[in-house]
Order: structure tokens, then sequence, then C-alpha cells
């Protein structure tokens, strides 16, 4: 697991290639990263499964609640099969597009 801070944004890579190890990691110590915008990129792991992702879905509802966002990049899904709440793009620069949107529809009060 390899953890980027930049400003208000946290990017939390899979080094591994265990989704579910990484996904536990990631949940023990997500009290340390919950104040920030948190991106999970899955990018290296090309035989993640809409499944995998769903399993996100959880630490991604504490996101929303907390009013910060969580994006997760991936590759090789098919974008269309994913849930509605859960934010995946396919690459980094989207996730952090999608992460300033995001912000100004808060900043807006949407």
């Amino acid at each position: 697991m390899k953890v980027d801070q930049k400003g208000h944004t946290v990017t939390i890579k899979d080094t591994q290639g265990d989704v579910n190890a990484f996904l536990e990691k990631v949940t023990q110590q997500f009290k340390t990263f919950e104040k920030q915008n948190i991106i999970i990129d899955l990018s290296a792991d090309s035989a993640i499964t809409e499944k995998d992702l769903k399993a996100f879905l959880p630490l991604s509802k504490l996101q929303k609640k907390a009013k910060k966002s969580f994006v997760i990049v991936a590759t090789d899904l098919d974008f269309n099969a994913i849930s509605d709440k859960l934010a995946v793009v396919p690459s980094l620069l989207e996730a952090h597009d999608i992460i300033e949107m995001e912000e100004i529809e808060r900043d807006l009060g949407f």
C-alpha cells in the first residue's frame, strides 16, 4: 500500500494486487484519511471485477456522509455495470477532476 498526499486529497495505491487484503488495510487505517478526499488507485490490478469494487461501498458511504469525495481508479472494466453509488474512473487525472467538481458542488450547497 502506497499513500501519496497532495493538498486535501490522499491517493492510496494497491501495490500487492490482492484487493481483499488492500481493502482490509484501508479499512483499518481509514480514520487517518477520513478528513481528506480519497482516491483508491487499483489501476495496476487488471483482474479487478465489479464485485471487488462493491466491497468499497461502505467506505464510500462514510466519505459522502463526511462531505468528502471517494473515487476509485480502475481500468479494463465495464463502467456501465458499476453501481452509481461508486465513483469509478479509468485514470488518476479523471479522479482529480471528479474531486474538484464535487468540491465545487459542496461549496455551492448541492
